[in-house]
């Protein structure tokens, strides 16, 4: 299935948090969206890799998503090394999305900031024709999305471009609640951590409106680009 944005995540719930909005807005547009997870993210202090996969099941489909796969990487000690970006490159060739969305490159977490420069290593390698990659017995064609993009995550960082998520963030909330043993959910017990605290739900807010107010609006989710962006209609942007 050939997507418009695939949105590539090393933990199950990354997406949810930090790009959901944007994925929805995309959706309702008629856009093909699918997640690709890297890890299960077994290595989380509250819950399982089996819960993970259930969670992040139902946030798949309160989203709308047209596809959601894990490349099953170990969390926590994957590299970006050739093994690992080969992995990245088939789900990009499979994909053949316009635009891939992938974790901060820099951030608290260090599996993100691997994550994303493993991300963004393999988009320039999934280009060349002379690495060749099979997939079920078929050789894959060279692909290069058109636009990368990365996602503010724990540590703030300045973004570079905002996308409005107004009229989807309650949609977005609904999709984080579905990891209901990794954030705080009354009734579900575990381990006090610094994401199941509701100060830490209350960030995730917070940041959104601090993003929105940014461009005039109530909601938006932040991006960063390593590439300088254009566009054709002075007109489009807010």
């Amino acid at each position: 299935m050939k997507l418009d944005i695939l949105v590539i995540a090393v933990h199950p719930d990354d997406a949810e948090l930090c790009c959901s909005g944007t994925i929805l807005k995309h959706i309702a547009l008629g856009k093909k969206v699918g997640i690709v997870d890297l890890t299960r993210g077994e290595l989380g202090t509250r819950g399982t890799a089996e819960t993970r996969d259930e969670e992040a099941a139902e946030s798949a489909m309160i989203l709308g998503l047209h596809v959601r796969e894990n490349l099953r990487f170990r969390d926590g000690f994957f590299q970006n090394d050739e093994a690992h970006r080969l992995e990245v490159i088939k789900a990009i060739r499979k994909y053949q999305p316009e635009i891939i969305l992938s974790n901060a490159l820099e951030d608290r977490h260090p599996d993100h900031g691997r994550a994303g420069d493993l991300v963004y290593d393999s988009v320039f390698l999934s280009g060349l024709p002379k690495i060749e990659t099979t997939l079920d017995g078929e050789k894959q064609g060279a692909h290069r999305p058109r636009l990368l993009l990365q996602y503010i995550q724990d540590r703030y960082l300045k973004p570079d471009i905002i996308v409005d998520i107004t009229d989807y963030m309650d949609t977005k909330i609904k999709s984080i609640r579905a990891f209901k043993t990794q954030f705080y959910t009354p009734g579900v017990e575990g381990l006090d951590t610094y994401i199941s605290s509701p100060e830490f739900f209350e960030s995730v807010i917070g940041r959104s409106r601090e993003f929105g107010k940014n461009i005039g609006v109530t909601f938006g989710e932040g991006f960063t680009s390593r590439k300088l962006l254009g566009v054709d209609n002075l007109f489009h942007l807010k």
